[in-house]
């Protein structure tokens, strides 16, 4: 996540507005005004207005003619379809990452982010902080990017990145707040780690199959959030079944 995305009250807004999306409460073509959501959420301009752009890399959001920023017109199919190519791009990554030898700086680089997410994780009370999560899950999916040494893999995982609900944190939301969601989070967490390993001991196969697994966590979360209002993400662009 970028840097200016730091702040909590930034993070704070990203939830917030995803969850209203996610919900239906806005709709595509919906204009979003920096002072409205900023007095709502009691917070400055400043972070509203990081939370908007950060929304639109991650292409919820568009740029209007005029200024601001509007939801941009999408549907569940969609998503699925987003999430789907960032699993078989860092499933690819993964693979070769295996196969043609990882870098041992990137590779002990991606351990100690993965130590960090570890302080993420409160094991009395089963609840994540979000905010640092969302940070450093960022940090380590960037990172992982960059793991086979292609500049193609690369290149392309970052613009898949930028499709509706296929950045690595999108799934995140204020709203759950559950032991279940604790450990979807958990399982998460340990997909990296066997993610590595795998790659550490030349398993192409396997990590390539842990990486699309883990792009599927994802999915299986948005799906359920989705569930609630099916109609309100039925994009008139979506192809008709």
């Amino acid at each position: 996540m970028k840097k200016n995305l730091g702040a909590t009250h930034a993070l704070r807004a990203v939830f917030a507005i995803r969850d209203k999306i996610l919900s239906g409460q806005y709709s595509p073509g919906d204009r979003l005004g920096e002072v409205a959501i900023a007095e709502e959420l009691n917070i400055s301009r400043t972070p509203v207005r990081d939370a908007l752009s950060h929304l639109a890399g991650e292409g919820m959001l568009e740029r209007a003619s005029t200024g601001g920023f509007v939801i941009r017109d999408f549907g569940f199919d969609d998503i699925a379809d987003s999430i789907e190519l960032r699993g078989i791009l860092e499933g690819t990554v993964a693979r070769l990452a295996a196969e043609r030898g990882a870098s041992k700086v990137r590779m002990n680089k991606l351990d100690k982010i993965i130590l960090s997410i570890d302080e993420c994780f409160d094991t009395e009370k089963f609840k994540v902080n979000r905010t640092l999560y969302a940070e450093r899950n960022a940090e380590f999916h960037e990172e992982f990017g960059k793991l086979s040494g292609s500049e193609v893999m690369e290149r392309e995982l970052s613009r898949v990145m930028k499709m509706p609900f296929a950045s690595p944190s999108a799934f995140l939301s204020n709203k759950k707040e559950s032991r279940a969601y604790y450990l979807e989070l958990c399982t998460a967490q340990q997909q990296h780690r066997d993610i590595l390993l795998a790659i550490a001991k030349g398993q192409g196969t396997r990590a390539e199959a842990i990486a699309r697994a883990h792009a599927n966590l994802a999915m299986v979360s948005l799906g359920e959030t989705l569930a609630i209002n099916p109609l309100k993400f039925t994009s008139q662009n979506s192809k008709s079944k």
